[in-house]
C-alpha cells in the first residue's frame, strides 16, 4: 500500500505543478509548446520503467502474477502504447465537444485538468474491478475478447465518428436538474446573474468529456487486461497515458485530418488484442510481438496518412 500511496501522491504533485505552477495563467497552448509537454510526458512515461523494474526486482510492491523484472517492464510498456493509440479517437472527440461548446482554446487546459482527476477515479475503479473479475472469473477474458472484437468492427465500418453533444443524454439531463447559460465568463464554471446561479459551457463540456472518457475506458481497460491482470501495472500505465493526453489533444487535434488512415491502426490493435484475449487459453503470444503489432499498426496508419494520397471527388 505504501507503493500505491507514493504513486498517487507523485501523480499528485505533477498535477499541482502543472495547474498551479505551469500554467497558473491561462493561455493558448501552440504547437511549439504541446510537442514539448507531450515530449515530457512521454519520456517520464518510459522512465517508469525503471522504477517499475526495481519494484519488481527489490520485492517492494506485490507480484500476484509472478512477472519477473524484465517481463514487467515490457508489460508496462506495451500496456501504455495501447492506452496511447487508443486515446486519439479520445482526442477527436474532445475536439469535437469543445467545439460544440464554443470552449477558447484559452481555457480548454483548465477543462482538461479537471477532467483528468476525475478521469483517474473512475479509471482506478474500472481497472480494480476489472482485475478483480478476472481473477474471480476466468470466463470473463472471453467477454472482454469478444467486447474488443465487436468495438473493431463498428470502428471498422464508420468511415467518421458523428457525435453531437447537445443531443446527447449527459446533456439533456443536465439541462433539465440544473440551469444553464451560454455565456462564457473567463475561467469560470458557474456564474451567478440576478441570484441565479448557472452552469457555464465550459462546465457542461466538462461532464460531458468526463462521461465519453468513461466510454472509451471500456475498450482501453478490458485491451490492456489482455495484456497482464497485474493491477500496479494496469494502473499506472494507464494513468500515464491519461497524463499525456491534454498535450497530446493540442498537438495532434490539429492534425487528425491529415492522418486519415489512423482509425485503421487502431482497428488492428483492437482487433489483434480481442484474438489474443479468446485464445489465450490455448496459444500465448510473446510480449515482443504484442508490442511490434502495436508499433508497426500505428506506424503503418501514419505512414500511409502521409504517402497514399487523398482521393479527391470526381467534378459532377
Amino acid at each position: 500500500m505504501l507503493i500505491w500511496a507514493t504513486y498517487l501522491i507523485l501523480i499528485g504533485i505533477f498535477l499541482a505543478l502543472d495547474l498551479g505552477v505551469f500554467n497558473r495563467t491561462d493561455h493558448v497552448i501552440r504547437s511549439r509548446e504541446a510537442a514539448l509537454w507531450t515530449s515530457l510526458w512521454v519520456s517520464v512515461a518510459l522512465g517508469f520503467s525503471f522504477v517499475i523494474h526495481w519494484l519488481f526486482s527489490s520485492g517492494l510492491i506485490d507480484n500476484p502474477t509472478g512477472l519477473t523484472p524484465g517481463y514487467a517492464v515490457l508489460k508496462y510498456i506495451t500496456g501504455y502504447l495501447i492506452e496511447l493509440s487508443l486515446s486519439v479517437d479520445n482526442v477527436f472527440v474532445i475536439a469535437v465537444i469543445f467545439g460544440a461548446f464554443g470552449i477558447p482554446p484559452k481555457y480548454q487546459h483548465r477543462v482538461l485538468f479537471w477532467g483528468i482527476l476525475g478521469a483517474i477515479i473512475f479509471r482506478a475503479l474500472m481497472i480494480l474491478f476489472g482485475v478483480t473479475l478476472i481473477n474471480q472469473f476466468d470466463w470473463i477474458i472471453y467477454v472482454f475478447g469478444v467486447f474488443l472484437l465487436y468495438t473493431a468492427f463498428k470502428m471498422l465500418k464508420s468511415e467518421e465518428i458523428k457525435y453531437d453533444p447537445e443531443k446527447s443524454f449527459v446533456f439533456r439531463q443536465i439541462k433539465k436538474i440544473y440551469p444553464l447559460t451560454t455565456s462564457i465568463s473567463g475561467n469560470q464554471f458557474f456564474i451567478k446573474r440576478m441570484g441565479v446561479s448557472a452552469a457555464t459551457p465550459l462546465f457542461i463540456a466538462l461532464i460531458v468529456i468526463e462521461l465519453t472518457d468513461i466510454l472509451f475506458a471500456l475498450d482501453s481497460i478490458p485491451a490492456i487486461l489482455a495484456i497482464t491482470a497485474d493491477p500496479f501495472i494496469v494502473f499506472s500505465s494507464n494513468i500515464m497515458a491519461i497524463l499525456g493526453l491534454r498535450s497530446m489533444y493540442f498537438l495532434i487535434s490539429r492534425m487528425l485530418a491529415k492522418f486519415r488512415f489512423i482509425n485503421y491502426s487502431l482497428v488492428i490493435i483492437l482487433g489483434f488484442v480481442g484474438i489474443k484475449m479468446l485464445i489465450s487459453r490455448y496459444v500465448h503470444f510473446p510480449e515482443w510481438l504484442s508490442l511490434s503489432v502495436i508499433l508497426a499498426s500505428l506506424i503503418g496508419g501514419i505512414l500511409a496518412s502521409i504517402f497514399i494520397p487523398e482521393r479527391k471527388e470526381s467534378e459532377e
